[in-house]
This record gives C-alpha cells, structure tokens and sequence, in this order.
C-alpha cells in the first residue's frame, strides 16, 4: 500500500463515520467516501498542511451535497423514511471509534429533523468534536453562523429527544417484552405494553405493504400489533432473531430464508414509546447477511 493510499485508509473509519450520520445509509456513505477517494487520489497530498483537514472537508461537502439531493427526494418518497443500519460482517473493528448514542438509529431518524446545513455544523460540532471555528473553515462560513446552526440544532434535537435515557438491556428487554405478547396475541396485553402517545413507524418504501403514515395511541398499535401477530407470526416458516444493529437492540423477522422486517423500539419506563420497523426490501437485502453467530437469542 503506497503512503498516499495508507494516510487515506487511516482516517477512513473517521470519514465514513461523518458521512454515516449526514446520511443515514451505508450505500451512499460508501458513495461519498468513493468521490473523496478519487479526489484525494488527483492530489498533491505533499503539498497540504493538514492531509485530515482536506480529507474532512471534502466529505462533509460531498455529503453535505448529496444530504441536499436526498431530502428533495425524500420528499417524495412513499411513506416514512428510516435510516438504513451497518451491516455486522460488513464492519471494520475500527468503525467502533466515535459510536455511542450518535450512531443508534433512533438518533439518526432523529437528526433528519434538521436541515443538511444543521445536520453538518451539529456533527462537526458535537459529535467529531471541531470547534465552531473549525467546523465554519470546513463549511466555508463565518463561525458565527456555524454556531448559531448549532444552536438551532441543538434545539431541534432536544425538543425531539426522550424525556427519558433508556439503556440497551432495558430495550432488549422491553423488546423480549414485546415478542412474547405477539406470540400470543391478545388485545390488552398488547396494549398495556404502550404508552398511550406511543407511535409505529414503517418503512415499505412503496414497494411492500407497511402503515404509510405514523400511527399514534396504544389503541391503535394494539390493533395493529395483533392483526400483525395474527397474519404472521402464526406461520411455522417464520423465525425471529435479536440482534445488534448500530449499538441498539433489533428484532429481525424471518420468512425461510427472507428477512421480511427490521423492527427496533423506544422506550419510557415500562412501556414503548415507539416502535419502527424496516420493511423496505433493498434496505433490507444488505442486512440479510446477519447470521445466527450474531444473534443474541433466537426466538421460536
């Protein structure tokens, strides 16, 4: 590996992890660090003061510029969008660095309520640790602004954030919770398991049935939920596994060989808050990778 390519491979898990969270999918991140890549390659690297600087800059622009293309789009997409998870095997050990609460998919669904020029101060700022000063030289504004859009962002999040920090064995458990009531679907049961605001969320991407609007009230995910257990998970050819997915519990659906949804929940004391399940299947194609080995139970 020549130096060039070796300085480049040495801040990829840094890189990646910047456009990870801009984007919200492993594909287009990938896409990113691609056309940094290529640019990097055209260089004079010798002749640049600070090699991660440039590295850092031209991502978080490329990101920042496809961040606008994808919410045009977005806007257009047929129901809600959720964020698309790492795949396990396909990680790198060092994609562990910079994780914690900023990579889970609940606080990337919660970053789409900010607009791509928040979204790229937010993380600079909070989460990859730049001050404003730097983080407004990578943006190519007055650090003024830079930190207003912080501000701003900050907000955003925290009207949208928990009132309460719920860890992962508490969702694991609450998502084990969860599983058996669908096991054996009764109306009560399931809906003593919601708050009463809580919220389903599902991803079909117009190309599989999935709720296409949220849907609020314990009483209508109750119905939700054992028409669901009802149609589905009476089947003997269904299989479901919990996994880890991007440091957070997952439950993953199988029919045979075919992972028909990824659902993760949010909680609040002993009940959930909100439960969101990926069904699109190009999201979920990348996920059908995860073995047994990886699992944390298997559930029959």
């Amino acid at each position: 590996m020549d130096a060039q390519t070796a300085l480049f491979q040495r801040h990829r898990p840094r890189l990646f992890g910047l456009a990870y969270r801009m984007l919200g999918t492993p594909a287009d991140a990938e896409d990113v660090l691609h056309d940094a890549w290529l640019r990097w390659h055209a260089q004079d690297t010798a002749a640049l003061d600070d090699p991660e600087a440039w590295l850092v800059t031209v991502t978080t622009r490329l990101a920042l510029d496809r961040l606008r293309r994808a919410k045009s789009e977005r806007a257009h997409y047929t129901g809600p969008w959720l964020p698309e998870p790492l795949v396990p095997d396909a990680e790198r050990p060092e994609d562990e660095l910079e994780r914690g609460e900023t990579i889970t998919l609940s606080f990337l669904l919660l970053l789409e309520r900010l607009s791509p020029d928040e979204r790229a101060a937010f993380l600079l700022n909070e989460v990859f640790d730049y001050s404003h000063a730097e983080a407004a030289a990578i943006l190519g504004i007055h650090e003024d602004a830079c930190r207003q859009r912080v501000h701003r962002a900050r907000t955003r999040l925290r009207e949208g954030r928990p009132r309460f920090s719920v860890d992962g064995p508490t969702r694991q458990r609450m998502l084990r919770r969860f599983i058996e009531a669908m096991k054996q679907p009764d109306l009560e049961s399931l809906r003593a398991l919601f708050a009463e605001d809580a919220i389903a969320i599902s991803d079909g991407g117009g190309i599989v049935r999935a709720v296409l609007r949220p849907l609020q009230g314990a009483d209508r995910l109750a119905r939700l939920y054992t028409q669901i257990a009802t149609r589905f998970y009476s089947r003997p050819d269904v299989r479901l596994t919990i996994v880890e997915l991007n440091g957070e519990p997952v439950l993953l659906s199988w029919i045979g060989d075919t992972l028909a949804s990824a659902t993760w929940i949010e909680c609040e004391g002993d009940h959930i808050t909100a439960t969101l399940a990926l069904r699109h299947p190009g999201k979920l194609a990348r996920l059908a990778a995860v073995t047994k080995s990886r699992a944390l139970a298997s559930l029959h």
